[in-house]
C-alpha cells in the first residue's frame, strides 16, 4: 500500500469517527465549540495508531482540515450529484469517502492530485471499507461530478 493511500485511509477513518460521534450528540453547543477540537484529537490519535512509521503525516491533516473547512460546500455538491440519497441516509463511511474525493477534485491543488487519481483512490477506499455497492456508488457520484467539471 502506498503511503498516500495509507494516509487517505487514516483521514477517512478520522472523518468517519468524528462524523459518527457527532451524529450521536444532539447538543448544538458541542457541535460548534468542540467539534473541531475533537476532530483534531481523533486525527492525532489515528496518525499515532495507524501511520506513525510514515515520516510526513501532513497529508492526513491537510485532507481532514480541508474537508472540515469546506464540508458545507462539499455536502451541497454531494446533494447535487447524489440527489436520490439524502446526506443523512448515505452510509457514514461512503459519505466521508465522498467528502474526501470531492475535496480532492474541487478544493485541493490540482497539481498535487490529478482528478482521476482522486476518483480511483476514493473507489479503492470504498471497496476496502464500504459495503458491497460502495465502490460503484462512489464511482457514480464522483464520475458525474468530474464530467460536469470537464464541461
Amino acid at each position: 500500500m502506498s503511503s498516500r493511500h495509507l494516509l487517505r485511509s487514516v483521514a477517512m477513518q478520522s472523518l468517519y469517527e468524528w462524523d459518527f460521534e457527532s451524529s450521536l450528540i444532539k447538543d448544538d453547543n458541542y457541535q460548534e465549540k468542540f467539534s473541531k477540537n475533537r476532530l483534531d484529537k481523533i486525527v492525532k490519535n489515528n496518525i499515532k495508531e495507524y501511520s506513525a512509521e510514515i515520516e510526513n503525516n501532513n497529508f492526513v491533516v491537510e485532507l481532514v482540515n480541508g474537508v472540515f473547512e469546506n464540508r458545507q460546500k462539499i455536502d451541497a455538491l454531494l446533494k447535487k450529484f447524489a440527489p436520490e440519497w439524502p446526506i443523512e441516509q448515505i452510509m457514514i463511511i461512503d459519505r466521508n469517502i465522498l467528502r474526501i474525493g470531492i475535496y480532492e477534485l474541487i478544493f485541493s491543488k490540482r497539481k498535487d492530485v490529478p482528478a482521476k487519481v482522486a476518483i480511483n483512490e476514493s473507489i479503492e477506499l470504498a471497496k476496502t471499507f464500504g459495503g458491497g455497492s460502495s465502490g460503484k456508488f462512489v464511482n457514480g457520484v464522483l464520475g458525474s461530478l468530474y464530467k460536469k467539471m470537464e464541461k
